[in-house]
């Protein structure tokens, strides 16, 4: 649920106008549209350049892993999961919250990943590479933006 929603569910429930407050939060939201539209525009434009260099960090970090095998398959399973983690990271820095990280349930794949027998260091590693790269594409307010859901999906692994 985007901010926006959330603000005026909250409001309605309580059979009250918005507060300043919550005003003040939509002011904010809105004043920085243009930047969150940016920052999600970045991350599209540079998803491929993000991955390449993050997997290119991470195998440089950690040589011996299934991304790194020599399997051209399980490069690209990698590789694609991490273009959608990417994209979901874009999809918050839109909606102003991380309601898309949480519909996708990040306990259920952390699971999933431990029932593969993918070490969840590496997918913390991984992940912290693909930011380090997402950040140097962004400006300092788009960085701003998108890194606590970055950060999110670190800490969920």
């Amino acid at each position: 649920m985007s901010i926006v929603a959330k603000v005026i569910a909250q409001s309605d429930e309580a059979n009250r106008f918005l507060s300043s407050a919550e005003l003040a939060k939509l002011q904010d939201f809105f004043g920085n549209g243009t930047t969150r539209i940016s920052a999600s525009q970045k991350l599209a434009t540079n998803e491929q350049k993000i991955v390449d260099e993050g997997s290119k960090r991470f195998w440089a970090q950690c040589p011996n892993t299934p991304s790194n095998s020599g399997n051209p398959q399980k490069t690209a399973l990698c590789q694609r999961d991490q273009g959608w983690y990417i994209r979901l990271v874009s999809y918050c820095v839109l909606a102003g919250n991380s309601k898309p990280l949480e519909d996708i349930g990040l306990d259920g794949m952390r699971d999933m990943y431990v029932s593969l027998g993918v070490p969840l260091t590496n997918l913390k590693l991984a992940m912290r590479c693909l930011k380090d790269v997402a950040m140097s594409t962004l400006s300092s307010e788009e960085g701003a933006l998108a890194a606590p859901y970055f950060d999110q999906l670190i800490r969920a692994f």
